[in-house]
């Protein structure tokens, strides 16, 4: 993977412009998607760029939306917000669905389960 395009492409997806302060994200991704490849699947996949910006993009979604829960209000009490949040997430998720099956002929898949009959 190439680690510059992977920051520019998490740009592209979340707007953030500065990548310096999603690094954990940006590299708690690109692992991620790294321990997704199949044995067969070329690292250098430009794919798989996309799918880790993909991932980045929807952690930083996720911990938006979670922040989004709730808002202080000046007499302490707390209110609900239902923020733009849930739909950026949304976004997001399709987003990463969508590279996933872009990406599906490189990884492996960590939906399979085992099923047996006795």
């Amino acid at each position: 993977m190439n680690f510059d395009s992977v920051k520019s492409l998490f740009t592209l997806f979340s707007g953030e412009t500065d990548c310096e302060s999603f690094m954990p994200l940006i590299n708690l991704a690109v692992s991620q998607t790294s321990s997704m490849l199949s044995s067969s699947a070329d690292p250098c996949d430009p794919r798989l760029d996309f799918l880790s910006a993909a991932i980045a993009n929807f952690r930083l979604a996720q911990i938006n939306a979670a922040r989004d829960r709730s808002l202080n209000t000046l007499n302490g009490k707390m209110l609900s917000v239902s923020a733009s949040g849930d739909c950026v997430l949304k976004f997001a998720e399709s987003l990463l669905m969508s590279y996933m099956q872009l990406c599906s002929a490189l990884i492996t898949s960590s939906d399979f389960a085992f099923l047996s009959c006795f």
